[in-house]
């Protein structure tokens, strides 16, 4: 197909020797190599293509088509450029399970000590995905404590089909919680083969359907539910949540101490509440003392509060809030750096495809 001219001279090799020189931010690579260039049809002096990003959070969409129109600008008779987009999530080389369900990439939340907003930040970032197009499920691992239903709004999921438990849904987010299946006046005091099994049960016996991310909820601390996790479903990265203070810090450094012991990879550090009453910078430091990628800070707001309580996450109540803003940049970092994580290491990509 390549080396064919129309009537004004704008040929196949010279749109894709343009867009070999458009790097991808975050995977260093070129978008023809990493074959991101779709569909590219050429009518006249007129281009139309589809840029295939590896996921629909992508956080630099905006600089790749600034620089693939650049690019394009160079070739000589260049008229009109048309870009689509699509993404296509890779799976983690990690997801080898045997629960018989296809789970592209499993994202941890966790933290070392409770009262950090842990739950409300995998809630948020769960929504967060799915309002940028992804398919999104979210796991409530703690199980002695499930708060998930209340903060998604939802009171009970549906019945059970095929023998398989389906999971409630609310803001795009496939979910399930042990709150749906124990009195919530019963407290649950469980450990080792009985918090294995149920988490299993949460992972294996729920129809989720194909899902490009799994988001698993996490009790804190470093006990039973993060070893069977890692042992039931290796996790594609962790995310490290904590207060600005230092005294939180110290505790979530041994929660990332704990995923290096399993070799789960730390995708980042995210500091939670931070401003007047707590301060800020623990996150940072923790991040850079240990040198690993510090996501980002929440800043302290009543309506995360208060969203939570009402079942509406704040990025659905007050989308324009400043914690809104700053929890859903960081779920297109997360995203993006699930993705740098599970193609790193890949090399074999399919040459571009060309309709025409």
């Amino acid at each position: 197909m390549f080396g064919k001219k129309n009537s004004l001279n704008i040929t196949e090799e010279a749109v894709t020797s343009a867009l070999s020189t458009v790097i991808e931010p975050e995977l260093h690579r070129d978008l023809v190599a990493l074959n991101m260039i779709r569909h590219l049809v050429i009518e006249g002096n007129d281009v139309t293509f589809t840029i295939m990003l590896t996921t629909p959070a992508c956080p630099l969409k905006g600089k790749m088509e600034a620089d693939a129109r650049a690019a394009l600008a160079q070739v000589p008779g260049i008229g009109r450029i048309t870009i689509n987009w699509d993404a296509n999530v890779p799976a983690s080389a990690r997801q080898n399970n045997d629960l018989g369900q296809t789970f592209r990439n499993t994202i941890a939340v966790s933290s070392g000590k409770g009262g950090v907003g842990k739950s409300t930040i995998a809630v948020n970032l769960a929504v967060s995905l799915a309002m940028e197009g992804a398919r999104v499920g979210l796991l409530d691992a703690d199980i002695l404590g499930p708060n998930v239903p209340m903060m998604m709004g939802v009171a009970q999921m549906p019945p059970p089909q095929n023998r398989k438990m389906i999971p409630a849904e609310s803001y795009g987010v496939k979910f399930i919680s042990m709150a749906f299946l124990a009195p919530p006046d019963q407290p649950l005091i469980w450990r080792g083969p009985m918090l294995h099994s149920a988490i299993r049960q949460l992972l294996a016996d729920v129809a989720w359907g194909e899902l490009d991310y799994l988001i698993v909820d996490l009790p804190p601390g470093t006990g039973d539910a993060q070893l069977t996790l890692a042992q039931i479903l290796p996790l594609s990265g962790a995310i490290v949540v904590t207060q600005p203070m230092q005294v939180a810090a110290a505790d979530a450094l041994r929660g990332m101490k704990t995923f290096e012991k399993l070799d789960v990879p730390i995708i980042g550090v995210l500091e939670n509440m931070s401003g007047d009453m707590f301060g800020t910078g623990a996150g940072p430091k923790l991040a850079a003392d240990y040198a690993v990628d510090f996501l980002g800070s929440v800043p302290m707001d009543a309506n995360i509060r208060i969203g939570g309580d009402a079942g509406r996450p704040i990025v659905v109540a007050h989308p324009d809030s400043e914690a809104a803003a700053a929890l859903r940049q960081i779920a297109r970092s997360v995203a993006a750096k699930v993705s740098v994580l599970t193609l790193a290491n890949q090399s074999n990509f399919i040459p571009i495809q060309m309709i025409g």
